[in-house]
C-alpha cells in the first residue's frame, strides 16, 4: 500500500506506549512522515473548586518518567516526540504550520476536558480516532450505549460469553531515519512545571518508575519470575508491600500497559504455569476497569454530579474542618488515618483502603463525595477519571452498587489488618 505524503501527528494521551498502540500502528502504516506529540494542558496545574491542585507531584513525576521512556522508545523507531506545555490550540497551530500536518491520529476520549481539547483541531485536518483503552472493544460488545447494564455482574457475564478479546498488534516497523526531527523541546522537569522535588518514602507499596518498559518488567516479575499471579486472589486485599497485588494500575492509567497485553500474558501463564481463581480474578479486575469506562460513556458528565448516575438526593455537607481531618489522617478511626497518611506520603493506596476511606467520607461523615474524588484525582499516581469517579459513586450510594452498602470500618480493620501492622506502619 502506498503511503500518504505529508506529515501525520500521533497525539499521545493516556496511551503512552509503543506496544499494542493502535494510533501509532495506523499512522506508520499510512504515512511517510510522523511526529509524536504530548501536551500538558494548563488546567492540570490549576486548583479545583475544592481547593486541590488537579495534578499533584506524585502523578506529575510518574508522568515525566513515562514520557522520558516513551521518547526513547519512539526514537528507536525514528519517530520524534514533541512535548508542549501551555495553550493547546497555540501549540497545535504552531506544529501544524511548521511541519505541514495533514492528519492526526489519537485515542478516542469522551469525558468533558478531553472533548474540549479535541475541539481545537482545525477542520481541515483529517482526524483518525480509535478506541484503544479497552479489554472489550466498544465495537465488539453486544450493547448499545444507552442499553448498557447498570449492574456489573450482568455486563461481565454477557461480555465473557459473547466477546472475543482482540489479538495483540504486530510489532511496529521503524520509520526511515530522515523522519527524525532536528529539534524537539526538552521534556519539562518537575521544577519546570512548578513542583518541588519529591522524596520517596521507603514504606511505599509502589517502588516503581513510570514508562512502558518498567510496566513490562513488572509484568514479567509478577507473572514469570515470582509466580505471584498464582496467589493474586488470596493476596489482593493486602495492605503492605509491592506484591500483595499486581500494581498494574499505575501503568494502565497512563496507557503504558495495554489491557490486551496483560490479558494475553495471563492466558500464556494459564497455559504454561497454572489456571486458577487468581488468574481469572486479574482478568475480572480488568473487566471492572472496562465497565467504569462504559458507565462514563453512557452517562457523560453525570458521573461528576452530586447525585451521580442515580440522581439521588442525600443531605451532603462540605465541612472544611472534617475534610482536613480526613486528608491529614486525624479521624477517630486509626485504619482510615493509616490509609490517608499512606496516600499523602506516597500517592498510592490499596483498593481495600480506597473503599474504606470513601465509604467513611461519604457515609459516616456525609461529606460531598465529589470533594473526596477530587482529592484522589490530585494525589493518586494511578488516577483514572472513569475508575475514580465510578468507584466514588459506587461507595457513596449514587453509582452502580445495587446493595448501597456501608463499610464497617472496625470490622474491616480487624479482618485485613488483625495485627495492626499496617496501622502501625503509617501512624507511629
Amino acid at each position: 500500500m502506498q503511503k500518504v505524503k505529508g506529515t501525520a501527528l500521533v497525539w499521545f494521551r493516556n496511551d503512552l506506549r509503543i506496544t499494542n498502540q493502535q494510533s501509532l500502528s495506523n499512522a506508520i502504516a499510512n504515512h511517510e512522515n510522523i511526529i509524536g506529540i504530548f501536551h500538558f494542558p494548563i488546567h492540570w496545574f490549576k486548583t479545583t473548586e475544592w481547593g486541590f491542585k488537579k495534578m499533584e507531584h506524585f502523578r506529575a513525576s510518574f508522568l515525566i518518567q513515562t514520557l522520558t521512556q516513551l521518547k526513547i522508545d519512539l526514537e528507536k523507531i525514528n519517530i520524534s516526540l514533541w512535548i508542549t506545555v501551555g495553550k493547546w490550540e497555540k501549540c497545535l497551530k504552531f506544529l501544524i504550520d511548521k511541519h505541514n500536518i495533514t492528519d492526526i491520529y489519537a485515542q478516542k476520549e469522551w469525558t468533558y476536558e478531553e472533548l474540549v481539547d479535541d475541539s481545537y483541531i482545525p477542520e481541515n485536518i483529517k482526524k483518525h480516532w480509535v478506541y484503544d483503552q479497552f479489554l472489550f472493544h466498544p465495537d465488539d460488545i453486544p450493547f448499545e450505549q444507552n442499553s448498557l447494564p447498570n449492574v456489573f455482574t450482568v455486563f461481565r457475564k454477557i461480555c465473557e460469553k459473547n466477546v472475543e478479546i482482540r489479538k495483540p498488534l504486530l510489532p511496529l516497523s521503524a520509520m526511515p531515519k530522515e523522519n527524525l526531527l532536528n529539534y524537539v523541546p526538552p521534556i519539562p522537569t518537575l521544577e519546570d512545571l512548578g513542583y518541588e522535588k519529591i522524596f520517596w518514602d521507603n514504606r511505599t507499596a509502589i517502588p516503581f518508575k513510570g514508562g512502558e518498559q518498567e510496566g513490562l518488567s513488572r509484568l514479567d516479575e509478577y507473572f514469570w519470575k515470582t509466580k505471584q499471579l498464582s496467589n493474586y486472589k488470596k493476596t489482593r486485599n493486602g495492605l503492605i508491600g509491592k506484591n500483595y497485588s499486581s500494581k498494574f494500575s499505575i501503568w494502565l492509567a497512563l496507557g503504558s500497559l495495554s489491557p490486551i497485553t496483560i490479558y494475553h500474558e495471563v492466558k500464556k501463564y494459564e497455559k504454561n504455569v497454572t489456571k486458577n481463581n487468581s488468574t481469572y480474578w486479574l482478568i475480572f479486575e480488568l473487566i471492572w476497569r472496562d465497565y467504569f469506562k462504559y458507565i462514563s460513556m453512557k452517562y457523560g458528565n453525570s458521573i461528576f454530579k452530586i447525585g451521580g448516575i442515580l440522581e439521588k438526593d442525600y443531605s451532603w455537607n462540605n465541612d472544611a474542618k472534617l475534610v482536613e481531618m480526613w486528608i491529614n489522617g486525624k479521624t477517630n478511626e486509626p485504619f482510615i488515618n493509616a490509609n490517608m497518611i499512606e496516600l499523602f506520603t506516597t500517592g498510592f493506596m490499596s483498593n481495600r483502603g480506597r473503599q474504606n476511606v470513601a465509604s467513611f467520607f461519604a457515609k459516616e461523615w456525609n461529606l460531598d463525595w465529589r470533594i473526596g474524588a477530587s482529592y484522589f484525582e490530585s494525589m493518586l499516581i494511578d488516577y483514572d477519571v472513569h475508575s475514580n469517579y465510578g468507584n466514588w459513586m459506587y461507595n457513596s450510594g449514587v453509582g452502580n452498587d445495587p446493595r448501597d452498602r456501608k463499610f464497617n470500618i472496625k470490622f474491616q480493620s480487624e479482618r485485613y489488618d488483625p495485627l495492626k501492622k499496617y496501622e502501625k506502619l503509617w501512624t507511629q
